[in-house]
Order: structure tokens, then C-alpha cells, then sequence
């Protein structure tokens, strides 16, 4: 295996750590993982989670450190350096990270726009606005309410469905031109620069989670979210999917196969200590999804109550309006015991109310589970809206967002810029700076038409099938390529040469036995669900409703779902196929004898 001397290198193994942290520790990690707690179980999803990060997650982390270490190159020549047929396992991860270039820097031109809408009197997202007659609030904003109503008219002026088409929105545009600018900043001279942002971009958003913390649970209600949290529905472990997704977590969290640990791993010293430094990133990765989970359920937990006293509070008010009661005998304490008793006692008045009853749960607003961009811009904006001091909380809550979207957008640009980088032609005419820039260019002209009316659905389209299926595959080729073709035997001698010893008993076993089959069964119900769901679907935004309606997607763009599900992974037999072409003799028909052999 090769070294190479000359490679340019983190100032010390903290730089290595917190990039690893800041771009594992992501928007998953606030929005995607107590969703998934509470779908599954509450505190008792804690249980396949650290299984499945034992059993998947360490391992293949370990893995890739190792891979990039020890060549010190990136994805594609580290692949092609362990066997030239495997070339395109490199350039499959190159692809899917330039995909997740395009569209997740939209989110954080998103979090830009909302940070820059904080700094008023009264939150835009608090109220509706006024509508063109000044007669009252605009309609739309009505059916829905004004955080939905700022999500999706003011934020990204969505249009009805995919097939509606519209111009750019200019203050996105902007934003996205802004995102990409701080992105190329903090690349610009690569690692050199890198290594000093991650300092920021790793620990902030730490200070800012525990503000929040101390904020959150202090707040009127926050007990009950806690506690929604951390108890166990035990019954919920004999569900496969709870396992399923658990897994699916630990693999997307830690940004397994994107190439972009292999980057980082890539600039470290030939001797530096990454079988510890997985653990510990591994560890902190985890420990932060539960952190923030604690803080997101405090702050469901405040909202959830503030919904359901305003819901005990319009029942109270209806009661006073229509019966002959004193204003001070309801209480929101007492609410449902005097509707249980004027039913008793007055049926005939008290059926009139029937159609102006509402339901007042609390347990149902709990169960209430959202994730992603609705978690993120939504939810946590109608949270934000009724605390005391809302601007500030705002500001402090989306420059949190837009640090850890940053720093994961490191990770997704440097596994794009490092592989070309390595390209004599790209190393020897063209400088890191003019580099970089045009990688950025590309992607942010690219990004352009996630900022059209029509942008959010496409955006919808990259997020749920860009990455999943050819992550996993390429995974899965990973580990059987180092433990099968490269040979496990050798891939510790390596570690040996590295480290001082070779990988004990726990990393052995897992690399070559247990993850290959949690990968396997993973593809494999990938595979089925994707059979089984049919026509993939999407959710547009109805304006005359006020809410999001399920449409199939049109055949142009199911065939596009297609191209994005095999345009990367293709790249592996391709190129197999390629090398393959080149290594037989065209004099003579001979083929030459396999690298490894």
C-alpha cells in the first residue's frame, strides 16, 4: 500500500476529531433521530440503536479511517490503489456526494433566510399577513397557519405540484449565493483552512444546544415531552422496522460511504491513532442525537402544552358563552368535568355544541411526529413564536442550524474536491484555490433550481432517493472488497504497520461476518419496500386546503428517481468493466495477470 510523504496533513489529531464531529454531527442529528424515538419506543429505541452502532456503525467507521490513512489519497484512488476494478467504488461515492452537494446547501440557504427574518419586533412566522384589501388576513394563511403560510409562500413560493414550473425566487437565490460563498471560504486553501474552521463549526453548536437545554426545560410543559421521551414502550422492540431504522440511523449519521471519512482520514499522519478516534467520534455522534433529542422534546413538550391549554381555553369560553355559568367556576383544570356534567344536566342545549366541540389531548399532540424540513422550520418556529424573547431564540436557534449545516457541507465538498484533487492533470495546472471555486460554482448554478417554485419538490426528490440505496451498496462493496478481494489478512498487517498492532477480536468479527449481513438485510428490505410502495409518491402543498395533499409523481419524473437511484452505483461495474477492457492485451488477446495475484 502506498504513502505518501508529501500529502499535506492536519496541524495535530484535534483538527482530524473535530472535522470528523462537525461533519457527522449534522441536521439528522436534531431533526431525523427524535423523530425516530418518537416513532419507536421513546427512551426504549436507545436499545437497538446502541446495538446497531456496536454491531455497524464503529466497525465500518473504523474501516474507512483506516482505508484513507493508510493510502492517503481519496476515494477513488484509494480504491483503485487496494485493485484498479475497484475504481468505481470511489468515483460511485463521488457522485453521491455531489448529489448531496446540490441540495443540501438549499438548507442552509433556508436557515440564512430565516435567520435574516428574525431580527424584527414581531416574528413574520407569528401572525398572518394582512391581506391586498387591508379587510383582513390573507386566506391561505388562514386555512393553514402562519408558520406553514411562511414556509411555503414566503420561504420558497411553492407552487402546486411538481408539474407547475416557476421562476427563480430571488431572496433564495441570494441566500444560496451566500451559503456557497461562506462554503468556499472555509475550504479555500483546503485542509490548512478547514482545520481552523472545524474548531468553530464543531463546538458551537454544542453552546447553543445546551442554552437551549437550560431554556427548554424550563419551560411551561417541557416535563411532559421529557418524559414522553424517556418512557419505554418495550413492546415496540419486537417491531423489525424499529430495528431497521435504527440501523439505517447509525449508517446515515456517521456518513458512511460518501467518501468523505476517507478524505479526512486521507491528511492525517501515517501513525496517528484511528482505531481510538472512531470510537471516541462514534461516541460523540451518538451522545449528541440523544443530547438534542432531550432538547426537541422539551421543547415538543412546551408546545404541545401551550396547543393543548389553548384548546382547553376555547372549550372554556365556549361553556361561559353558552351557559349561565360564573366566569371564575371553569377552570382549564376542570373543563372536562363540568362538559361531562351539563351533558348530564342539560342535554338538549348541550347537543347543540356538538359540531363546536373540539378534542383536547395531550397525549395526542405528543404523538404528533414530524421530521425533516417540517421539523426544523415549522415546528420549531411555532415553538419559538410564543416564547418570551422570541428573536432571540430564533437567532440563536437557526445560526445552531446553519453551523451544523456547514459543517457537514465540509464533509460533502471536501469527498467531492479531494478525489479530483489527486488527478495529476487537476494537481499539476490548476491551483487548490481555482479548484475549489469551481466546484463550488458548479454546484450553486446547479442548486439554482432548487430554488424555483417547483424547487422544493425536486429538493424532496434528491433527499429521499439520491443517496439511500447507493450508500448502501456502496458499503456493502466496501466491506467485502476489504475483507474478501483485499483480503482481511492484509488489511491487518496494514493496521499493524499503522497502529503498532493488528485490530483485535471485536473488529475482525464484525468487518468480516456481522456488518456484511446487517448491510445485506438492509439492501435487501430497501429493495422490497421500494417494490411493494408502488408509484413513488410525494407531498405538495395545496394553497385552497391549506395543508400538504399525497400526488404521484409524473412519469418524467419517476424516470428520473430511476437515474438517480443506479447513476452512481453503475459506476462500480462500469469501471470494473472498463479496467477490465484496458488490461487485455489488443495485439496479442492475452489478458494480464489480475493486481492482487
Amino acid at each position: 500500500m502506498r504513502k505518501d510523504s508529501a500529502r499535506e496533513e492536519w496541524d495535530n489529531p484535534t483538527q482530524f476529531v473535530l472535522a470528523c464531529v462537525s461533519y457527522a454531527v449534522g441536521l439528522g442529528n436534531v431533526w431525523r433521530f427524535p423523530y425516530l424515538c418518537q416513532m419507536h419506543g421513546g427512551g426504549g429505541f436507545l436499545i437497538p440503536y446502541i446495538i446497531m452502532l456496536v454491531l455497524e456503525g464503529v466497525p465500518l467507521f473504523y474501516m474507512e479511517l483506516a482505508i484513507g490513512q493508510k493510502m492517503r489519497l481519496g476515494s477513488i484512488g484509494a480504491w483503485s490503489a487496494i485493485s484498479p476494478y475497484l475504481g468505481g467504488v470511489g468515483l460511485a461515492s463521488v457522485v453521491t456526494s455531489m448529489y448531496l452537494c446540490l441540495y443540501y446547501n438549499v438548507i442552509n440557504a433556508w436557515s440564512f433566510w430565516y435567520l435574516f427574518h428574525s431580527f424584527q419586533s414581531v416574528l413574520p412566522w407569528a401572525e398572518c399577513p394582512v391581506n391586498s384589501n387591508m379587510t383582513g388576513p390573507i386566506e391561505e394563511c388562514e386555512r393553514a397557519t402562519p408558520t406553514q403560510y411562511f414556509f411555503y409562500r414566503e420561504t420558497l413560493d411553492i407552487s402546486g405540484s411538481i408539474k407547475e414550473n416557476g421562476g427563480i425566487h430571488t431572496g433564495q437565490a441570494v441566500c444560496l449565493l451566500l451559503a456557497w460563498g461562506i462554503v468556499y471560504l472555509f475550504i479555500v486553501k483546503g485542509v490548512k483552512s478547514t482545520g481552523k474552521v472545524v474548531y468553530f463549526t464543531a463546538t458551537f453548536p454544542y453552546l447553543v444546544l445546551i442554552i437551549y437545554l437550560i431554556r427548554g426545560v424550563t419551560l411551561h410543559g417541557a416535563i411532559n415531552g421529557v418524559m414522553y421521551m424517556v418512557t419505554p414502550k418495550m413492546e415496540q422492540l419486537a417491531n423489525p422496522t424499529t430495528w431497521i431504522n435504527a440501523a439505517t440511523q447509525i449508517f446515515f449519521s456517521l456518513g458512511l460511504g460518501f467518501g468523505s471519512l476517507i478524505a479526512f482520514a486521507s491528511f492525517n499522519q501515517y501513525n496517528n491513532n484511528f482505531e481510538k478516534q472512531a470510537i471516541v467520534v462514534s461516541m460523540i455522534n451518538s451522545g449528541t442525537s440523544i443530547f438534542a433529542s432531550v432538547v426537541t422534546f422539551s421543547i415538543y413538550g412546551f408546545k404541545a402544552t401551550f396547543n393543548y391549554e389553548s384548546c382547553l381555553e376555547r372549550l372554556r369560553l365556549l361553556l361561559l358563552n353558552t351557559f349561565d355559568i360564573a366566569e371564575d367556576a371553569i377552570s382549564l383544570e376542570n373543563v372536562h368535568q363540568w362538559i361531562a356534567e351539563l351533558n348530564r344536566t342539560q342535554p338538549e342545549q348541550f347537543t347543540s355544541l356538538q359540531d363546536r366541540l373540539e378534542i383536547c389531548d395531550l397525549k395526542a399532540e405528543l404523538d404528533t411526529a414530524v421530521e425533516g424540513t417540517g421539523l426544523a422550520f415549522i415546528v420549531y418556529s411555532e415553538a419559538i413564536k410564543n416564547m418570551p424573547i422570541s428573536q432571540l431564540w430564533s437567532v440563536l436557534y437557526f445560526i445552531m442550524l446553519l453551523l451544523l449545516g456547514m459543517g457537514s457541507m465540509l464533509g460533502n465538498v471536501i469527498a467531492v474536491i479531494t478525489p479530483i484533487s489527486d488527478l495529476k492533470f487537476f494537481s499539476r495546472y490548476m491551483s487548490t484555490e481555482t479548484l475549489n471555486g469551481l466546484v463550488c460554482l458548479f454546484c450553486l448554478l446547479l442548486g439554482l433550481g432548487f430554488t424555483t417554485r417547483s424547487g422544493n419538490y425536486w429538493f424532496t426528490m434528491f433527499n429521499d432517493y439520491g443517496a439511500t440505496f447507493s450508500l448502501l451498496f456502496i458499503v456493502l462493496i466496501e466491506v467485502i472488497s476489504v475483507c474478501y478481494i483485499y483480503g482481511i489478512s492484509r488489511f491487518e498487517k496494514d493496521v499493524e504497520d499503522m497502529l503498532g498492532h493488528r485490530p483485535n477480536w471485536y473488529w475482525k468479527i464484525m468487518l468480516a461476518g456481522v456488518s456484511p449481513i446487517l448491510l445485506i438485510a438492509l439492501f435487501i428490505f430497501y429493495m422490497v419496500n421500494y417494490i411493494q410502495g408502488g408509484s413513488p409518491t410525494y407531498q405538495a402543498w395545496d394553497k385552497e386546503l391549506g395543508k400538504s395533499v399525497v400526488l404521484e409523481y409524473p412519469p418524467y419524473a419517476q424516470a428520473f428517481i430511476g437515474l438517480l437511484l443506479v447513476s452512481s452505483v453503475c459506476c462500480i461495474p462500469l469501471m470494473a468493466l472498463y479496467t477490465y477492457c484496458r488490461k487485455r492485451n489488443p495485439a496479442t488477446g492475452k489478458r494480464e495477470p489480475h493486481p492482487l495475484t
